[in-house]
């Protein structure tokens, strides 16, 4: 079968346990299973607003282990946006983002067109926090990339995640509202332009 090009394809990376799934289950599906299931590499579909017209959002949740770096490696150089998630509650789990994004940024070359959103999932459970937020938001500014805390759990920033990580793609406009309808936002963008203020 024939690659559509219409396809955006996003890709989630982190290490086991930080809540890839959730955070892919919460957007797609809106919901939040407690139990911990390893992934090998499942891949949802949605369907955003590309360039005025439709396309398919496919988002790639890959698995938190290293044993597959052949599926990584083709994980990368399909994919057009990355998700880097990490736990709060898990230093580790960071440390683990490092080769990744490195291989990123070895196989797509120049990495400051290509949208990338480091995650820190579990804000829930703030009483086990071992990264603070500011360490995230220094590790985002060395990558070049945006940065946000998210919990799956509370669906805390989670459609926020995935419209942040389109609004990043410059090549072209991706958005997940489909029906033209404008966000309130776009509306007021819209409202101020052209006019000035005098201060």
């Amino acid at each position: 079968m024939p690659e559509q090009s219409n396809d955006y394809r996003v890709v989630v990376f982190g290490a086991g346990g930080v809540g890839k799934s959730s955070l892919v289950l919460r957007f797609v599906k809106g919901t939040f299973r407690e139990s911990y299931i390893p992934t090998i590499e499942d891949t949802y579909r949605q369907v955003i607003s590309c360039d005025k017209s439709i396309c398919t959002l496919q988002i790639t949740d890959t698995t938190g282990s290293h044993q597959f770096p052949a599926m990584q490696r083709l994980s990368i150089s399909k994919g057009h946006a990355f998700i880097l998630v990490y736990s709060i509650t898990s230093r580790q789990s960071l440390e683990e983002l490092k080769p990744i994004y490195e291989q990123i940024c070895q196989i797509k070359g120049d990495i400051e067109s290509i949208p990338i959103m480091l995650v820190g999932n579990k804000n829930d459970e703030n009483q086990n926090r071992e990264v603070e937020s500011s360490e995230g938001e220094a590790m985002a500014k060395k990558w070049k990339c945006a940065f946000m805390e998210t919990s799956a759990k509370l669906n805390h920033n989670v459609k926020e995640l995935f419209q942040e990580l389109l609004n990043l793609e410059k090549r072209r406009t991706v958005s997940l509202q489909i029906d033209g309808k404008k966000s309130k936002q776009q509306k007021r963008k819209e409202k101020l332009k052209g006019k000035c203020v005098v201060m």
